[in-house]
Formats: C-alpha cells, structure tokens, sequence
C-alpha cells in the first residue's frame, strides 16, 4: 500500500500535469479577455441591460462570454450592472455567460476532457440562461429586486479592473496609444485575480486524483443504477459536491476530469461544471452585496436552472450518441510529460505572458482605473 508522503508527491505530479497541458490556453484565454475589457465600454453595455427583453438577455450573455471567467469578478460586475439599473434576467445571465462560455474554460475543457465537454458546457450554459431567465421572473418578486438593488453592502468584494479608454467605437479605442499597455494590466489583472482559484484546483485536484478510489465517487454517483434514476440524482449530487469544494471558475476544470476519471457520470460531472457559480463563498458575497432572501433566491434559482440545464445536455447528447465514454487512465495521462505541442505552445504562451507583465509594470499608475 502507497505510503502518504508517496500519494502526496504522486498528487502534486498530477497537479503539475494538468498546469502543463492547459498553461498556454490559460494564457491565450486571458489574453483576449484583457483585449476585449477595454475596447468594449461598460457604460454602454449598461444602458442596453435595463430589460428582460430576449435582446438584453442576448447582450448580456455575450458581453459576459467575453468577458473574464473568474467567478467572484463575475459576481462583482454582475453587482455593479445590476445596481447601476442593469434587469435582474440580463445581469445573471452576465454572469452565468462569464463563468460557463468563456473561451478559455472551453479549450481547457477539450485538453483534459475532450471536445464534447466543451460542447457540452457551451449548449449547456445557454440552456442554463434561457431556462434561468423565466424562472427568475416567476420567482423572485419585483419587491425583493428593488429591495437588493438598494442594499447596504457589507464588506468588500473582488472587484473586476474597470478599463475606460477614450474613443467612440471599438476601432478607435484600440488605436489609442495606451491601449496596449492597459491591456497589459488588464491581463495581469487577470492572473492576480484567478491565480489562487487555478493553484486551489489544480491541487485539490491532483490530491484527490491520488488520494480517493474511483469507488467512492462511483458509489457518490450511483455507478451501477438505473439510468432513470441515476441520471436526475446526479444532476442534483454534481451542484452539491461543487458547493462543498469550494473551488470556482476554471479551477473545478481540474476536479471535474478526476471525477470523471474516476467514474461519475456525464450529467452529474456535467452540473458540477455548471455549479461553480454557487460554492459557499460566493453565496456569502451575494449576502454582503443583495442581503440574504437575494442571495438565498439567486442561490436556490442558479440550483435548479443548473440541474435542469445538465439534464437536458445528458438525455440530449444520450439520445443523439453523443455521450463520451468513460476516460480511464486520466492519472497517467496527467504525469506524462513529452515535448509535444504542450511544450512548444507554453513556451510561447510564457514569452507572451511576460511581455505583458513587463508592459503592464511599465504603464503609469495614473492611466487605469477601477470600478468600485
């Protein structure tokens, strides 16, 4: 039997494993994501949020694609629009957009698991919003929403680094000449506000991968039950676990592909992806910044859209065949290091990384600015 320090050092390899086969689309994730804050205007996306309407919802939900993937920023821009006159539907629906659709999440959801996660993560997140929306409308009372944008907030939350560029349209703002430099901070920015989330899952998914049997989460996801019982359970389990792991955004990509590796099922590993968004830390920011009927309402709305959208995705992609099969060896996968294309694209990937940060530091302090 593995002696402790054996499993440790084992998890710690996987951890590094999954860092090498996903650093360069971290990266490139990033990258695009500083671009398109500061070229887009905040306060234009804001006048086009204040309905319910299928075109505000459609707004949101690509501004919250393009935007950062870091679930507390998320949460804090979705405060901010929602209390600058932003509709409830179309502010989730930014941030369920921000932590579901993002380019990044997407490429690392086909490394480690392949391309019918990240499709199924795409349709999925879509089908969250538009089943979230109604529900919204239907549960939350007009008295509770007036109420929470008004709230008094407690203690301070992650704030997302506003960029505000002069220029009238997208064109004219990447010609600025400081463009490039606060795109250079909005990246480092970036990595200062996910970094302790990717480390979090990457090393509680590597010690997890070493340390727990495939039994245990075969038997967590009912392995070995009737398939109309399984897969609704599991939709229910998967949103559970995620809230107990306390890991958000991209850092539950990792915990998902030990989870599946280790025999969970598609639905169930499918609505832990989607779950991200309520972990028990984030419920407490959406305390400080709604008070607790909102937060417990977002919280108890984001469940159940969650676990009806990763049914819909489990039965849909079962019906056309779509399901994956199940991914055996994903340890050995992780700690096989080469000089393959991994190598080459981080490489390139760390030389692009420090090009910025060397732009960003170089930036006057004076040329950006945050939201608060």
């Amino acid at each position: 039997m593995p002696s402790l320090l054996h499993l440790f050092l084992t998890g710690l390899l996987i951890a590094a494993g999954m860092a090498w086969k996903t650093g360069w689309s971290l990266v490139l994730g990033f990258a695009i994501s500083a671009v398109l804050q500061v070229i887009v205007s905040a306060d234009r996306l804001r006048d086009l949020l204040g309905t319910d309407r299928a075109k505000s919802i459609a707004i949101a939900s690509a501004a919250g694609a393009a935007s950062s993937s870091c679930s507390y920023a998320s949460a804090s821009i979705m405060r901010t629009l929602f209390k600058k006159g932003a509709a409830l539907g179309p502010s989730l629906a930014f941030l369920v957009a921000s932590t579901n659709l993002v380019l990044e999440l997407g490429v690392i959801l086909w490394l480690l698991m392949g391309w019918r996660f990240m499709v199924a993560e795409w349709v999925g997140g879509t089908i969250l919003i538009i089943l979230m929306v109604p529900i919204v409308r239907l549960a939350i009372p007009r008295s509770l929403i007036d109420a929470a944008r008004v709230h008094e907030e407690t203690g301070q939350g992650h704030d997302h680094g506003g960029m505000k560029l002069e220029g009238g349209n997208w064109r004219e703002r990447l010609r600025n000449p400081k463009a490039l430099g606060m795109i250079a901070q909005a990246f480092v920015m970036e990595w200062k506000m996910l970094w302790k989330d990717l480390l979090a899952g990457f090393l509680i998914g590597g010690v997890l991968a070493a340390f727990v049997p495939d039994g245990f989460w075969q038997g967590l996801f009912l392995a070995g039950a009737p398939d109309w019982i399984r897969i609704p359970a599991d939709v229910l389990i998967g949103p559970i676990v995620a809230m107990l792991t306390f890991v958000c955004s991209i850092g539950n990509v990792p915990l998902a592909a030990m989870l599946w590796g280790g025999g969970a099922s598609f639905g169930g590993v499918i609505a832990f992806l989607y779950a991200d968004l309520i972990v028990l830390p984030l419920i407490d920011a959406y305390r400080r910044y709604f008070g607790w009927r909102m937060a417990l309402a977002i919280a108890a709305v984001l469940f159940v859209s969650m676990a009806g959208a990763a049914l819909i995705v489990s039965l849909g992609f079962g019906l056309l065949g779509l399901t994956p099969a199940p991914m055996g060896g994903i340890r050995a996968a992780m700690t096989d290091f080469s000089f393959d294309y991994s190598f080459w694209l981080d490489c390139l990937a760390l030389l692009l990384a420090s090009w910025l940060f060397v732009l960003a530091r170089r930036q006057p302090a004076g040329d950006h600015h945050h939201c608060h």
